[in-house]
């Protein structure tokens, strides 16, 4: 069976017809990605001057051998050092533990552990499958109201947006990181993630694992005082 190519329309009509529709394709393939640098425009700040906060929220990026990445690395030592200056009093972090093999709550619990953080100061979701996940499970699951995000440029954004449309008031931290392949991969993900995350504001799913609710962040609060 012969595929037929598509041709350019002959007429200058079609021609203008069909250049208007990729435009109109561009602009509305954009326009999510608008909506998130627009609703966080405010929101972001960094180690330096966030407001003071409870909870710091740290994203999984990754596990190189059962140790964080280097992305997820950069992002645990800004909750270290968010905690050793006195800004956030509990980390809660949160990612894939899908697999036996493959836990990154226990591992990024590990890291911080080693850099200052106390273990009991350390709350883990093992179902942070994705960003959206990782927000509800914060509200309904963990009962946070309001959190500091940890996670690089590209995607704290994204992170804020989303945690704010499931009720948790947030203010985004993005850490620096090396301009290599997979930040430039990670950019461009963004692009397309956008969409997703305009779907999961408007429609507001279930996370792929709700669960019933668990006192860890409260109890971890309390430890302190």
């Amino acid at each position: 069976m012969k595929i037929r190519r598509p041709r350019w329309p002959r007429t200058r009509t079609g021609q203008r017809r069909l250049v208007q529709a990729v435009m109109a394709g561009c602009v509305l393939a954009l326009l999510p990605a608008t909506w998130l640098y627009v609703s966080t425009a405010d929101r972001l700040r960094t180690t330096a001057d966030v407001p003071r906060t409870e909870v710091a929220m740290v994203f999984g990026a990754g596990l190189w051998d059962g140790e964080p990445s280097p992305y997820l690395a950069h992002r645990l030592d800004a909750a270290a050092k968010l905690y050793r200056a006195g800004r956030i009093e509990v980390v809660l972090v949160t990612g894939d533990n899908s697999r036996e093999d493959y836990d990154e709550p226990d591992a990024m619990r590990a890291y911080l552990t080693k850099h200052g953080v106390p273990d009991r100061r350390i709350v883990s979701d093992y179902a942070g499958f994705d960003t959206w996940d990782s927000c509800v499970r914060a509200k309904k699951i963990f009962g946070v109201d309001r959190a500091v995000l940890i996670s690089q440029g590209f995607h704290i954004r994204r992170a804020v947006a989303l945690c704010e449309a499931a009720g948790v008031d947030s203010y985004g931290v993005g850490v620096d990181a090396k301009h290599d392949v997979t930040w430039y991969y990670g950019g461009t993900r963004e692009v397309f993630a956008a969409g997703k995350a305009a779907l999961d504001a408007v429609f507001r799913p279930d996370p792929r694992f709700l669960g019933p609710k668990e006192p860890g962040v409260a109890r971890a609060l309390a430890a302190g005082r």
